[in-house]
């Protein structure tokens, strides 16, 4: 079963390259890894993808608790999570026929041109694994020059319980 495991770190010199390290040292693989710095400047947060049993991700996670600059780690696998990816998409468009099919790709999954030349379009897209697959799908037959695919990113989602009341009316005071 894919996990994708959440890892706040603090945000210093080789700390990926131990993270990573854990991983290929176990034999573990990593099917994706994204990592940027938090709203602290100190801290980064590394999402991995990985796959594995219970027993291994537990595994995993034990481990990665274990290494001395991180901070917390959480599989959002067992939470209500948000997940996204993002991908640039280079393709052919000599023809006018395949400007216009490519425009209207675009537009169908909220993706954007971030560049044209007079035979070629890069669109820019975010979004789940899924709508990701389901534009290149369209776009092949076009003719797909090059594509960078991110990994993915994740966080998970607040609880929707409703405040009390009395923490309303605190909220209002």
């Amino acid at each position: 079963m894919q996990h994708i495991i959440s890892i706040l770190v603090e945000n210093k010199f080789g700390v990926l390259s131990r993270v990573a390290g854990l991983f290929s040292g176990r034999g573990f693989n990593i099917e994706s890894i994204s990592v940027g710095t938090t709203m602290d400047a100190s801290t980064s947060q590394i999402t991995i993808v990985t796959k594995g049993d219970e027993r291994i991700i537990e595994q995993i996670i034990k481990q990665l608790n274990k290494l001395i600059d991180v901070i917390k780690v959480v599989d959002l696998s067992e939470k209500d999570y948000i997940v996204r990816e993002a991908a640039l998409i280079k393709i052919h468009t000599s023809r006018s026929e395949d400007r216009s099919e490519a425009l209207r790709i675009t537009e169908i999954f909220r993706a954007r041109v971030v560049d044209s030349t007079p035979t070629s379009y890069t669109i820019e897209i975010t979004g789940d694994e899924n709508k990701i697959d389901a534009i290149l799908n369209l776009l092949r037959p076009l003719g797909i020059k090059e594509i960078v695919r991110t990994g993915k990113i994740a966080i998970a989602r607040e609880d929707m319980k409703v405040p009390a009341i009395q923490e309303v009316k605190k909220l209002r005071a």
